[in-house]
């Protein structure tokens, strides 16, 4: 950048330091004291946010990471008679639990591995032992077995290789708010995070039609755990050459006030205290946990639901469980772009809480007089999926927004391991519920309907979350300190009413360019304190 000042040659992100230009001073990076922070500012002033092509790169790889591993966990979704004969006496559905409870553990790990070893060398480990566990489950009998046998590998491999896979997908849907933040600009972060929180919905699309086709026999379950395994492997490779830790400069002015502010991230458990007691944290995260907990079980148990609507042949179930996955990527990308441009999240949540609820109903409801119905239960999934999908990144990037300067991989894992615990303790529960159902109107025999108590379950959970969340009410506090961003200013009009619901002095920062962030203090409490 263009300015008569001496220009740092460091992006510092916890404890690396990436130098930039060799040809330039290098100003070393400590923890600043107020004096020294206040020369960094000076240093810093004219450097502008840029964005870089590669940030689409580091994207890829992390959403095709994150696609691969529910591959794994949901691989035996759409097919686990081939799988539940062969292993006899142990279910398909067992797997996606151990895989579920083991993401819960691991995702305890990620800030903190994160913060000592950086993006990069965490997702080169992680991609690495997915790979790993990828080997375990399939084995090598597709190259050493003769054509007239074919052998599996013994449970307890199968077994292994799913809790390894389960210990590296946190690693991959802990950290899309952590590299939307490093590499891209405010009014992408929202899109950036959906496309890569939510593609791993593409992955369980992928279980379905591949594991659907392939995984019908002994042979075929063969072929398919390798074909997962030889792509971990070239996945893993991409990522070792590719995947890079920083961009030269900040993408927006939040990364650049935090850079300067040089404070090195707390321990996990230090940041989820303090976490839990800023304003606006528990309402984003029990959000959070909603959308997942749906997804999880309505993805775990489609055959099941589309056998309501008379949907039975294994084909047409995988099409229609991929059509429901892809609806969900697609409307985090659609919905989360609008979210980005007007910082609508409170609203824009709720409304899609409330749809969700609406297309839940066809996936459990039957009227007797009407019988099953293919169309209202496929525009139901449908229309479930793109509503109650984008919930979960819209309201990954308010939880970030609202505890701002926080770790962004601290306030993930916390909805991470929120989600996929309540999903692991729902999955039984709605087994069990959705051997009830529950007579509506039974004596009017134009009304008389029923209901299943899976859907119910999740219908009164959504409920209880909208009527939680509408007590959302703090200040968003990372698009203060974005309001010099040409992005965010040309959102000034809009944003002047959605920045704070109470208070519109919060929205006048983003216009005032003679307010800074850093001249508020501790005495202000509703202001944030750089």
């Amino acid at each position: 950048p263009e300015s008569n000042t001496k220009q740092p040659t460091l992006y510092t992100m916890q404890s690396h330091t990436v130098n930039i230009n060799a040809f330039s001073p290098v100003i070393p990076f400590t923890q600043p004291t107020r004096r020294r922070n206040r020369q960094f500012r000076n240093d810093w002033e004219g450097v502008k946010p840029r964005i870089y092509f590669h940030r689409w790169i580091q994207l890829a790889y992390l959403s095709l990471l994150a696609l691969l591993s529910d591959w794994v966990c949901f691989s035996l979704a759409a097919a686990p008679e081939a799988f539940e004969e062969y292993y006899e006496g142990h279910s398909s559905s067992n797997l996606i639990d151990i895989f579920l409870f083991t993401n819960v553990a691991s995702s305890f790990l990620v800030t903190d591995v994160v913060a000592k070893y950086g993006m990069q060398r965490t997702m080169q480990f992680a991609s690495a032992l997915m790979s790993c566990g990828c080997w375990l489950r399939s084995g090598f009998g597709l190259l050493f077995d003769s054509p007239e046998i074919t052998t599996l590998v013994p449970y307890s491999c199968v077994v292994l290789g799913t809790v390894l896979v389960g210990a590296a997908q946190p690693f991959f849907q802990c950290t899309p708010p952590l590299l939307s933040a490093q590499w891209f600009a405010s009014d992408e972060r929202a899109t950036s995070t959906a496309i890569a929180l939510n593609f791993n919905q593409i992955g369980i699309a992928t279980a379905f039609l591949v594991g659907g086709c392939m995984a019908t026999s002994v042979e075929g379950l063969q072929k398919y755990n390798a074909l997962i395994a030889i792509l971990s492997t070239i996945l893993m490779i991409g990522t070792f050459c590719q995947f890079q830790e920083l961009p030269s400069f900040p993408p927006s002015t939040s990364e650049l006030e935090k850079l300067m502010d040089g404070k090195k991230e707390p321990p996990f458990f230090v940041s989820a205290r303090t976490f839990f007691t800023t304003p606006g944290f528990t309402r984003p995260l029990i959000a959070f946990i909603c959308s997942i907990a749906v997804t999880n079980i309505v993805g775990a148990f489609i055959g099941e639901i589309m056998a309501r609507g008379g949907i039975t042949k294994k084909f047409h179930v995988a099409i229609v469980g991929a059509a429901f996955e892809i609806a969900i990527v697609i409307g985090g990308i659609v919905i989360g772009g609008y979210v980005d441009r007007t910082k609508k999240y409170k609203r824009i949540t709720l409304i899609a809480l409330l749809i969700s609820i609406i297309f839940l109903i066809p996936l459990g409801f039957t009227n007797h007089a009407v019988g099953k119905s293919p169309v209202l239960l496929i525009t139901g999934l449908i229309g479930l999926g793109f509503m109650v999908g984008p919930i979960q990144p819209i309201n990954a990037e308010l939880a970030v927004d609202v505890t701002y300067p926080g770790d962004e991989t601290a306030v993930e894992s916390i909805q991470q391991i929120g989600g996929n615990l309540v999903s692991a303790l729902l999955v039984p529960i709605a087994e069990r519920a959705s051997r009830s159902d529950y007579n509506i109107l039974p004596s009017v025999s134009i009304l008389a309907s029923d209901m299943r108590g899976d859907i119910a379950l999740l219908m009164v959970l959504t409920l209880l979350t909208f009527f939680y969340y509408r007590g959302f009410n703090a200040p968003l506090r990372r698009t203060i300190a974005d309001r010099n961003d040409d992005e965010v200013r040309e959102q000034g009009v809009e944003m002047l009413s959605q920045v704070h619901s109470e208070d519109h002095e919060m929205g006048k920062l983003l216009l005032d360019n003679e307010v800074q962030p850093h001249d508020y203090h501790d005495d202000s409490p509703q202001l944030l304190v750089i």
